[in-house]
């Protein structure tokens, strides 16, 4: 069978079914109500697991809850039809965006380490274990879903189709970065760069018609970043026994945040734009975002 050729960079989804704004966001705001109301409760029953763990599963749980209640009640779809079928595709998807996600993350802390601009020092604190490392990456995978499910999954997909591509990717992008506002140790600059962040995955996932390269990237960027030292949107993930150390200012290092608070994660955006337009990706279906023309 001849291989198909990449898809374009064009993410304007088909528009074969006709519903009505008010319909949409109906659905939407349930399904907002429902992850909001999953964080309520999975919250306080996850707190005593410590302030990452917490954020992370009861982030995963909630988002969960809504995207399956939402699928069942609305289209009678299972968990898999937001994007999280698995094939050949998806699977190169998932490599491409980890690669994509990690390399970025490299652009922005390899350099300085070569121009003497910061430096890589032994940390106070005991060596991670190797038990330690594998935990740290499930915990990180698990963050990663949670938060693609839960901003790029069922509401955002159903939005897209009746208000089209930058109506839903732009304000869906800056509700994820004010997600990250309570963060710790959280700028200005942090948000803006979270909320750059949010668009271009929500992009990704239109762009490849799963969730798996959005997963990809956001996963490999939050992986490799602890690699280095350096703090995940002001969370502390201690992995290799080693701190990163800047010679420069906050502006450029992102200073207890990490470098999603700097203005170079800003320039790295721009190569990840670039990245997304120029990549192989195969553009599969994704059916709430683009759906089939239903029989008569």
């Amino acid at each position: 069978m001849e291989a198909a050729a990449p898809q374009t960079a064009n993410t304007d989804p088909p528009r074969l079914e006709t519903r009505s704004r008010g319909g949409v966001l109906l659905r939407a705001g349930v399904f907002a109500f429902l992850a909001f109301t999953g964080l309520l409760i999975f919250t306080p029953l996850l707190s005593p697991l410590g302030y990452l763990l917490t954020a992370v599963f009861s982030t995963f749980a909630a988002g969960a809850v809504a995207n399956v209640l939402s699928l069942r009640i609305y289209e009678r779809a299972h968990l898999t039809e937001i994007g999280l079928f698995w094939n050949a595709i998806s699977a190169r998807h998932l490599l491409m965006g980890f690669a994509g996600g990690g390399g970025a993350a490299a652009l922005i802390l390899a350099p300085p380490l070569m121009f003497g601009i910061a430096t890589l020092a032994p940390s106070t604190e005991p060596t991670p274990t190797w038990g330690t490392f594998a935990f740290v990456t499930f915990v990180l995978l698990f963050g990663v879903v949670a938060e693609e499910v839960l901003f790029r999954g069922y509401a955002f997909q159903v939005l897209v189709p009746v208000f089209g591509t930058w109506a839903t990717v732009l304000p869906m992008g800056v509700l994820f970065g004010a997600a990250h506002s309570t963060n710790q140790n959280v700028t200005n600059l942090a948000l803006f760069n979270t909320m750059a962040w949010g668009v271009l995955l929500g992009y990704a996932v239109l762009r490849s018609g799963d969730l798996w390269l959005a997963i990809g990237i956001h996963f490999g960027w939050n992986w490799t970043l602890p690699l280095f030292g350096v703090e995940v949107s002001g969370f502390k993930i201690k992995v290799t026994g080693y701190a990163y150390r800047w010679s420069v200012g906050e502006l450029w290092s992102g200073g207890e945040y990490g470098p999603e608070a700097g203005i170079l994660c800003s320039a790295v955006l721009l190569v990840m734009i670039a990245f997304l337009i120029k990549a192989p990706i195969r553009r599969q279906h994704l059916p709430l975002a683009s759906p089939r023309q239903k029989e008569p």
